[in-house]
């Protein structure tokens, strides 16, 4: 097994230690932040099972995106719709024998990147073209972007321009999640691809990008607007009056 192969299973291991630790470390931060007044963007839902509805509309339709600005509706939707195909496309690395789901949307994958590159390409743009949002952005969100794209660029240069040994790489991915370790092409597209996803992954608990699990700990989207029925109390809140009483 060559260097380059025991490095990059070496940066997938850390990468992926590094995503999930940190993502489930931030969650659980999320969860024990205080919410001490009841306060959902209105008008809201009343019952549990409308802000369960209220809730998927935001996650799967981005509502209250739509609501407000159409143009970057657009953009995001077609973004994030993309990268869901992608990553589903993806999996078919991971696994032996392949889930029916998985073959459903392979061609569908495949073409689904121009639409990630579309959508990426157009949020970036709307941070020098809009005047307010230019001012609000960080180099922190123009290096997103970028790399979101870089990574975009370089899996789609792979599908259809410089092709890659697809059986060797499905073999290491497997061996990744089997410890059963087998060698990386040494393509250099390939190896820049890899590079700059698992720099994502390290990065991505610190980064704006969680707003993907963020967004079901916001009070505005999962609060349930009933303070005339029910006392909201904090926990801490809740601990202050008992130790009164």
């Amino acid at each position: 097994m060559t260097s380059l192969t025991v490095f990059y299973i070496g940066l997938f291991y850390f990468a992926t230690l590094a995503f999930v630790g940190g993502v489930a470390y931030r969650i659980y931060e999320y969860s024990r932040t205080p919410a001490p007044l009841v306060i959902p963007t209105t008008p809201a839902p009343t019952t549990r099972t409308g802000v369960a509805l209220r809730m998927t509309r935001e996650v799967v339709f981005f509502e209250s995106l739509f609501k407000s600005n159409k143009w970057i509706w657009i953009f995001g939707w077609m973004f994030h719709i993309g990268l869901a195909l992608v990553l589903l496309r993806h999996v078919r690395y991971f696994q032996e024998p392949v889930w029916f789901l998985v073959e459903f949307v392979q061609p569908y994958g495949k073409y689904a990147s121009f639409a990630m590159l579309a959508g990426l390409a157009g949020l970036w743009a709307r941070r020098f073209l809009v005047d307010r949002v230019r001012y609000i952005s960080t180099p922190s969100d123009h290096l997103m972007l970028a790399l979101l794209i870089a990574i975009g660029l370089s899996g789609a240069g792979m599908t259809f321009v410089a092709h890659t040994d697809i059986v060797a790489l499905k073999a290491f991915a497997l061996g990744l999640v089997t410890f059963d370790w087998h060698p990386l092409p040494a393509d250099g597209l390939l190896l820049v691809h890899l590079s700059l996803v698992a720099v994502l992954m390290i990065i991505f608990p610190i980064s704006k990008l969680l707003h993907a699990p963020g967004v079901f700990f916001s009070p505005t989207r999962n609060m349930v607007d009933n303070p005339r029925e029910h006392r909201h109390l904090a926990p801490w809140a809740a601990a202050l009056e008992r130790d009164k009483a």
